[in-house]
């Protein structure tokens, strides 16, 4: 058997990784060529878009009730915690600023994942957090909101026949 040197071993990996490159640059140039290829890519790119739309609206809890904030709360540190896990960064930290949004007591929360979370996530997060506490006052004003004819709630008085 030959004994390889090093100088033998540098040009057989070199090899390989031209041949590599070269199969890389093949594939693609089939896949590109291919009948229904952007047919394919701008329907992966529409699912892709109405998924980033549909994500971002998530239902807001009753903000009167403690038992339902307390759920929503759980429930999407869970989620947010999976999805981190299973490496969909995007979606978990959404999950996660809605915690944020209705926890009780937030800077101690954002203390406790800034120890957890590796920094570009926690960056993430915190970026996001403006835009989710703008939806939660939005859904809780619009819950506020008052609604004339409904029984048990005043209405407004437009004007005053004598």
């Amino acid at each position: 058997m030959l004994p390889l040197s090093r100088t033998t071993l540098g040009f057989a990996a070199a090899g390989a990784g031209l041949c590599f490159i070269g199969y890389c640059f093949y594939f693609d140039k089939k896949r590109r060529s291919a009948p229904d290829f952007k047919k394919k890519l701008k329907e992966r790119r529409m699912q892709s878009k109405q998924k980033k739309a549909t994500s971002g609206t998530t239902r807001m809890p009753d903000l009167s009730n403690p038992e339902a904030m307390q759920r929503f709360f759980l429930q999407e540190v869970q989620k947010g915690e999976e999805l981190l896990a299973s490496g969909e960064t995007e979606e978990g930290v959404e999950h996660l600023s809605n915690a944020v949004a209705v926890c009780g007591q937030p800077q101690q929360l954002l203390q406790v994942l800034q120890q957890t979370l590796p920094p570009q996530v926690f960056a993430l997060l915190v970026q996001k957090l403006p835009s989710v506490g703008e939806r939660l006052a939005s859904a809780g004003a619009s819950d506020r909101q008052p609604t004339s004819g409904q029984a048990g709630e005043p209405g407004v008085i437009d004007e005053v026949v004598d």
